[in-house]
């Protein structure tokens, strides 16, 4: 059986549960205590070595990163988180990429500063926010078109997407949000699936 090692509030860990729940995927879970540092001791840094989560284990192949953990658990059941037609998974790829390059990173500043406690600098605050209203006004007008990033299928790219809007909704980011209507009507759809549901409860 597939074996998550992470924290049920960790965002990457929070997309690795979503695709295993979406297939209906069994699997066992080991809780890594981020609170005492547990991420940062030699047990697990053997298991990931950057001392970060989430990681998995399957029948020999111990895997990290979360991108490329749900890739692969998606792919190994022949998951319906993947689009079948090569230029729909490309669309896919692409807003993973998105995701990964031009949203995440600006949310987590803001998460740094109003949850973690770790203060950023007023000019690093001002430029995330516009980094993330540029993503949003395109990520809108996208979604005018589309009811899932990639069409009518929900895929790995609205996974990908989903914790950072759950933790938007507790920062400034979700008044930036509530002023892009498409991307606002997405987020109710995909937070309302049951698998999501489950996770962020």
């Amino acid at each position: 059986m597939i074996k998550v090692y992470g924290h049920p509030m960790s965002s990457c860990t929070r997309k690795v549960f979503t695709t295993l729940i979406e297939n209906d995927t069994p699997y066992e879970f080991q809780l890594v205590d981020l609170m005492v540092g547990e991420h940062k001791q030699p047990p697990h840094l053997a298991r990931q070595p950057f001392g970060q989560i989430p990681v998995i284990e399957d029948d020999g192949l111990r895997l990290y990163e979360s991108r490329a953990i749900c890739r692969y658990l998606d792919e190994k059941v022949n998951g319906k988180l993947t689009p079948r037609d090569l230029r729909t998974k490309a669309v896919m790829e692409q807003w993973i990429s998105i995701e990964s390059s031009n949203f995440s990173p600006y949310v987590m500043k803001f998460v740094f500063h109003h949850i973690l406690n770790y203060p950023q600098d007023p000019s690093v605050l001002e430029l995330s926010a516009g980094k993330i209203t540029e993503a949003l006004k395109i990520m809108d007008a996208h979604l005018a078109k589309n009811k899932h990033l990639t069409g009518d299928q929900f895929t790995l790219a609205d996974v990908c997407f989903m914790p950072y809007f759950q933790a938007s909704m507790m920062l400034p980011v979700k008044d930036m949000i509530a002023k892009a209507p498409n991307v606002s009507a997405w987020w109710k759809r995909v937070s309302e699936r049951p698998s999501w549901i489950k996770v962020s409860g």
